[in-house]
């Protein structure tokens, strides 16, 4: 149950900060604007989102179609692959919080955006030179997710300096929104291009739109102010300070743990997803990338639906529904292989289910999170969470490698949605269950 760049941005929190502005003209500081759509700021920053956002649809279905049909990746490459992707955050997702509460957000935004088309373009380079490797998209991955790493922790904590805190939950979900639209759109995209380019170079148009949005995002005045040297701490106290404001929250561990077990778990299927529909179903990259599509109007569905939902059955409760709607929509993944024949609509209704219920629990929480954090601590908290629920994943992805050559690519989806499923309990047998409105202040400490 992802919740980042790719799957859920986040943004949000109810304080306001003295050393932050509204938006380009000072004037909107004492009348804020009544939607985000007239706040020059946001909209340069959704704007620069949904081109990268765009991007990475496209890539996403192809930097395993090349790695599994163009470059033969084992496999094991193709588990160390997708952990790779995701490593970084478990590596220097603790510190980066830290490093990012000193720096200015924006210019850790734009040299990710950079790095991030530099490293991406030398796939379709090396393909046209012919030395293009497995063990180069490996290495490419790793870094992409480094630099991925600093830009979410940094994104999640920018709109508080350009939005008032009354349109943060508004552009919680059309943030949410631009994502999902990517979602139903670029699969089939990726799908049709495929067709009629290289795998190489669609990853190309990825690199491309990593750089429209540094040309959105630099276009953007903040007046955010770093905070002095003298103030600073050590490191280590800084980064145990995030670490400490989430396990004293108790309601926000047990999100921790649901969305990090539902992440490890989902890794292995995730992660053996391309096999099964490319090899062993032999469906396509046109076919694959039509049924994702289709069944990501679930995520669109959810992402313009989730604040409706939570109102009607509450807050609090709307975090456990969707959580066991998830661990069902995951589990699906696992059914194609059974009926090859109902493969294409089994895929549909899965993502269907796994997109729609990811966006409803990824709003709510995210929403829930920032509200209740000091917008000091922001940096660190997202950089905390992320460290958690993120830093499974490569340790998901290289483990499914392993299990998918011993017991089978089929097993191990299995093995990885029922795993998802069960990782549910901690939100469902949680005071989550009964609450209509979540908490909007921090847990004091005793």
């Amino acid at each position: 149950m992802t919740d980042a760049h790719g799957d859920a941005p986040d943004s949000g929190t109810a304080h306001a900060s003295a050393s932050t502005s509204t938006a380009d003209d000072p004037a909107q500081q004492s009348a804020p604007p009544a939607s985000i759509w007239r706040n020059a700021p946001f909209m340069r920053l959704w704007s620069g989102e949904t081109a990268s956002a765009i991007g990475d649809q496209l890539a996403g279905l192809a930097i395993p179609t090349l790695a599994v049909t163009v470059l033969a990746a084992s496999t094991f490459q193709v588990g160390l692959l997708n952990a790779m992707e995701t490593l970084a955050f478990l590596v220097i997702g603790l510190p980066a919080g830290a490093w990012v509460d000193r720096m200015r957000k924006r210019r850790v935004m734009l040299t990710a955006d950079l790095v991030r088309a530099v490293l991406l373009a030398t796939i379709p380079a090396a393909w046209l030179l012919g030395v293009l490797t497995i063990w180069q998209l490996i290495v490419v991955a790793a870094l992409v997710g480094g630099a991925t790493v600093f830009f979410d922790v940094a994104y999640q904590s920018y709109p508080p300096m350009i939005l008032p805190g009354a349109l943060i939950g508004r552009a919680n979900g059309a943030l949410e929104s631009s994502q999902q639209v990517a979602r139903v759109g670029g699969p089939a995209a990726s799908g049709a291009l495929l067709a009629i380019l290289r795998p190489a170079f669609v990853i190309g148009i990825d690199a491309l739109s990593f750089f429209a949005s540094f040309l959105a995002i630099s276009s953007i005045r903040d007046d955010e102010q770093v905070r002095a040297v003298e103030d600073r701490r050590p490191l280590v106290v800084e980064i145990r300070e995030g670490l400490a404001f989430v396990f004293r929250q108790p309601l926000l561990v047990r999100i921790v743990i649901c969305t990090a077990g539902s992440n490890l778990f989902s890794a292995f299927v995730f992660t053996m997803l391309p096999i099964l529909v490319l090899r062993h179903l032999a469906l396509g990259t046109t076919v694959w990338g039509v049924a994702t599509s289709v069944g990501a109007v679930g995520g669109l569905i959810g992402a313009t639906t989730a604040s409706r939902f939570a109102g009607w059955i509450g807050e609090g409760r709307a975090i456990p529904v969707s959580a066991i709607v998830f661990g069902v929509g995951t589990l699906g993944f696992a059914l194609p292989a059974l009926a090859p024949v109902a493969a294409v609509p089994l895929l549909i209704a899965a993502e269907f289910v796994m997109s729609w219920s990811v966006l409803v629990y990824n709003i709510t929480q995210l929403t829930y999170r920032q509200r209740i954090c000091p917008t000091p601590l922001l940096g660190r908290m997202n950089a905390s969470i992320r460290f958690i629920i993120w830093g499974v994943m490569p340790i998901g992805g290289f483990v499914s490698g392993i299990l998918g050559g011993s017991i089978g690519v089929e097993a191990t989806i299995w093995v990885g949605g029922i795993g998802g499923l069960l990782f549910a309990a901690p939100v469902v047998f949680s005071p989550l269950l009964t609450m209509r409105e979540l908490p909007t202040e921090a847990t004091r400490a005793s």
